[in-house]
Protein backbone atom coordinates (compact mmCIF):
# COMPACT_ATOMS: atom_id res chain seq x y z
CA UNK A 1 0.00 0.00 0.00
CA UNK A 2 1.39 3.42 -1.01
CA UNK A 3 1.40 6.20 1.55
CA UNK A 4 -0.67 9.23 0.54
CA UNK A 5 1.55 12.34 0.30
CA UNK A 6 0.72 14.81 3.06
CA UNK A 7 1.98 17.76 5.10
CA UNK A 8 1.04 18.58 8.72
CA UNK A 9 -1.44 21.46 8.45
CA UNK A 10 0.36 23.45 11.16
CA UNK A 11 3.44 23.55 8.86
CA UNK A 12 1.62 25.23 5.96
CA UNK A 13 0.64 28.75 6.94
CA UNK A 14 -0.61 31.20 4.27
CA UNK A 15 2.20 32.07 1.84
CA UNK A 16 4.19 28.88 2.50
CA UNK A 17 5.14 25.94 0.28
CA UNK A 18 6.19 22.48 1.53
CA UNK A 19 7.17 19.11 0.11
CA UNK A 20 4.72 16.20 0.15
CA UNK A 21 6.42 13.32 -1.66
CA UNK A 22 6.61 14.25 -5.37
CA UNK A 23 4.38 17.32 -4.83
CA UNK A 24 4.91 20.96 -3.88
CA UNK A 25 1.96 21.84 -1.64
CA UNK A 26 1.19 25.47 -0.94
CA UNK A 27 -1.21 27.77 0.86
CA UNK A 28 -2.30 30.79 -1.20
CA UNK A 29 -4.03 32.88 1.49
CA UNK A 30 -6.07 29.90 2.65
CA UNK A 31 -6.46 28.26 -0.78
CA UNK A 32 -4.49 25.02 -0.88
CA UNK A 33 -2.76 23.72 -4.02
CA UNK A 34 -0.52 20.86 -5.11
CA UNK A 35 1.69 20.73 -8.20
CA UNK A 36 4.53 18.46 -9.28
CA UNK A 37 7.74 19.44 -7.52
CA UNK A 38 10.26 19.83 -10.33
CA UNK A 39 10.63 23.06 -12.29
CA UNK A 40 10.41 22.54 -16.05
CA UNK A 41 13.50 24.69 -16.55
CA UNK A 42 16.33 22.92 -14.68
CA UNK A 43 14.42 20.66 -12.28
CA UNK A 44 14.75 22.85 -9.17
CA UNK A 45 12.69 21.75 -6.18
CA UNK A 46 9.57 23.94 -6.27
CA UNK A 47 8.70 23.01 -2.69
CA UNK A 48 11.54 25.39 -1.76
CA UNK A 49 9.94 28.15 -3.85
CA UNK A 50 7.67 30.99 -2.83
CA UNK A 51 4.24 32.36 -3.64
CA UNK A 52 4.19 35.85 -5.18
CA UNK A 53 1.60 38.62 -4.84
CA UNK A 54 -0.30 37.22 -7.87
CA UNK A 55 -0.59 33.77 -6.28
CA UNK A 56 1.96 32.19 -8.63
CA UNK A 57 4.51 29.63 -7.46
CA UNK A 58 8.01 31.04 -8.03
CA UNK A 59 11.00 28.76 -8.64
CA UNK A 60 13.81 29.28 -6.10
CA UNK A 61 16.59 29.03 -8.71
CA UNK A 62 15.72 31.29 -11.65
CA UNK A 63 12.31 32.74 -10.68
CA UNK A 64 10.13 31.02 -13.30
CA UNK A 65 6.52 31.67 -12.29
CA UNK A 66 3.77 29.01 -12.45
CA UNK A 67 -0.02 29.26 -12.40
CA UNK A 68 -0.84 26.65 -9.74
CA UNK A 69 -4.34 26.05 -11.12
CA UNK A 70 -3.15 24.99 -14.59
CA UNK A 71 0.52 24.09 -14.08
CA UNK A 72 1.50 26.50 -16.86
CA UNK A 73 4.70 28.55 -16.69
CA UNK A 74 3.51 32.17 -16.97
CA UNK A 75 6.95 33.77 -16.88
CA UNK A 76 10.18 32.18 -18.04
CA UNK A 77 13.41 31.86 -16.10
CA UNK A 78 15.76 34.72 -15.31
CA UNK A 79 19.00 33.04 -16.33
CA UNK A 80 20.36 29.52 -16.50
CA UNK A 81 22.91 27.40 -14.67
CA UNK A 82 24.85 29.84 -12.42
CA UNK A 83 23.81 32.95 -14.36
CA UNK A 84 20.92 34.94 -12.85
CA UNK A 85 20.34 37.76 -15.32
CA UNK A 86 18.30 38.58 -18.41
CA UNK A 87 18.20 35.93 -21.14
CA UNK A 88 15.14 36.87 -23.27
CA UNK A 89 15.61 34.40 -26.15
CA UNK A 90 16.43 31.55 -23.80
CA UNK A 91 13.47 32.35 -21.53
CA UNK A 92 11.15 32.36 -24.56
CA UNK A 93 12.47 28.92 -25.60
CA UNK A 94 11.90 27.49 -22.11
CA UNK A 95 8.36 28.92 -21.96
CA UNK A 96 7.65 27.37 -25.36
CA UNK A 97 8.46 23.81 -24.35
CA UNK A 98 6.88 24.29 -20.93
CA UNK A 99 3.50 24.80 -22.64
CA UNK A 100 3.70 21.11 -23.54
CA UNK A 101 5.41 20.00 -20.32
CA UNK A 102 3.20 21.71 -17.74
CA UNK A 103 3.41 20.90 -14.05
CA UNK A 104 0.99 18.19 -12.94
CA UNK A 105 -1.82 19.59 -10.81
CA UNK A 106 -3.56 17.76 -7.95
CA UNK A 107 -6.01 18.58 -5.17
CA UNK A 108 -4.70 19.43 -1.73
CA UNK A 109 -7.34 18.94 0.97
CA UNK A 110 -7.32 19.36 4.72
CA UNK A 111 -8.08 16.14 6.62
CA UNK A 112 -7.84 16.71 10.34
CA UNK A 113 -4.28 17.71 11.19
CA UNK A 114 -2.97 16.84 7.71
CA UNK A 115 -3.10 18.38 4.25
CA UNK A 116 -3.37 15.46 1.85
CA UNK A 117 -2.63 15.39 -1.90
CA UNK A 118 -5.27 13.69 -4.02
CA UNK A 119 -4.63 13.13 -7.70
CA UNK A 120 -7.12 14.64 -10.09
CA UNK A 121 -9.09 12.23 -12.18
CA UNK A 122 -9.00 12.96 -15.92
Amino acid sequence: MTKTPSVPSDQLAPGQVRRAGPWAVGNRDGELFAVSRRCRHQLADLSKGSIDADGCLVCPWHQSRYDVTTGEMVQGPRGFLGYHGRAPGYAQLVRGYSKVLKLRVAHAVRRGAEIVVERRRT
